[in-house]
């Protein structure tokens, strides 16, 4: 019998990579992405005091649009970004949780970058 690798603790063994070199500071927080097959969702973390600043998700009952495509990933990075600003973060560091830095993951932070955040 083959045996077929497990995408998903892959990403999670690139994630723990990932997760020792960035963390979030009060100054210039991480700037969190997870996405499933139907939504993705950003959140903007400060580690040092283990609390979440800002999120955004295509869950959201706001959000009316499908979650699972690349439109929807720009709008929700646009959305995280307008509140962290209104939160007073202008600055972060970006953390795609182990995902390639393609399609949704890119557009969110492109739509992040729009909407004002710098990374």
């Amino acid at each position: 019998m083959v045996s077929k690798a497990d995408k998903n603790a892959a990403r999670v063994k690139r994630h723990y990579r990932v997760r020792n070199k960035i963390s979030g500071t009060a100054e210039r927080p991480r700037l969190n992405v997870f996405r499933s097959a139907k939504h993705i969702y950003a959140q903007i973390i400060d580690d040092v005091n283990g609390v979440t600043l800002a999120a955004a998700s295509t869950n959201e009952k706001s959000f009316e649009n499908y979650g699972g495509n690349k439109e929807a990933a720009k709008e929700i990075g646009k959305l995280v970004a307008q509140r962290a600003i209104e939160k007073g973060v202008t600055c972060v560091v970006f953390d795609r949780s182990g995902y390639l830095y393609h399609g949704r993951v890119k557009e969110l932070a492109e739509g992040a970058r729009e909407g004002g955040l710098q990374f």
